[in-house]
């Protein structure tokens, strides 16, 4: 059982920056992917960044050229820099994970940390 504790939450002003770290431990395998999504209240959660243990990024539009995903491979602990933060950043993000254990994928989530950007 993997678990993953975020940290780096907070209150920013627009512009401002905020940097979230998450550590996954427990892990009998191998983690693959990592990443972080977001939610607001009534809406569905949605893909921030992923990346893959060989350094391979994705990101949602809305954040391209702003927030940048990382990884320790070694401590397994995935990053994400967000720059230039806007209201419309102001969510719950939540570290994501997905385990290889054998031949089976397992995801495993985060608890979530509030990010808020006031105008």
């Amino acid at each position: 059982q993997v678990q993953l504790v975020e940290s780096g939450g907070g209150l920013v002003q627009v512009g401002g920056s905020l940097r979230l770290s998450c550590a996954a431990s427990g892990s009998s395998g191998r983690i693959n992917a990592m990443g972080w999504y977001r939610q607001t209240p009534g809406k569905a959660r949605k893909l921030v960044a992923t990346i893959s243990s060989g350094g391979t990024t994705n990101y949602a539009d809305s954040v391209k050229g702003r927030f940048t995903i990382s990884r320790d491979n070694a401590k397994d602990v995935v990053y994400l820099q967000m720059n230039s933060l806007k209201p419309e950043d102001t969510a719950v993000y939540s570290c994501y994970a997905r385990e290889r254990s054998g031949v089976i994928d397992y995801d495993y989530w985060g608890q979530g940390t509030q990010v808020t950007v006031s105008s």
